[in-house]
């Protein structure tokens, strides 16, 4: 049986389930790039962004060095952990569903 209990609800959201796909692709996404690929307005994707930084999945660094400030986020630890037990369960929910070979 699925225990769909298991799937993370902070997750499991369509936007934070892009956001999250997005920072386990590579290491280090800029808000810039973020927001390009995913086609969110400021406002939202920052939304999103800190329900996952709430949550301890996303680390968010600034680097006000250059000519414009920078922010950049990746997952941390917990959250490529969060985020490989959700796609474990995933898994098993597809793998329920083909019939037997």
């Amino acid at each position: 049986m699925i225990d769909f209990d298991r799937l993370d609800k902070t997750i499991h959201e369509k936007a934070r389930l892009s956001i999250m796909t997005l920072l386990a692709s590579r290491a280090v996404w800029s808000f810039q790039e973020l927001k390009a690929e995913l086609g969110m307005s400021d406002g939202n994707l920052i939304t999103h962004l800190r329900t996952l930084m709430a949550a301890g999945f996303v680390e968010e660094k600034k680097d006000d060095t250059g000519t414009r400030p920078r922010t950049t986020y990746g997952l941390n630890e917990e959250g490529r952990k969060r985020f490989k037990e959700y796609l474990e369960v995933l898994e098993s929910i597809v793998r329920a569903m083909r019939p037997p070979a």
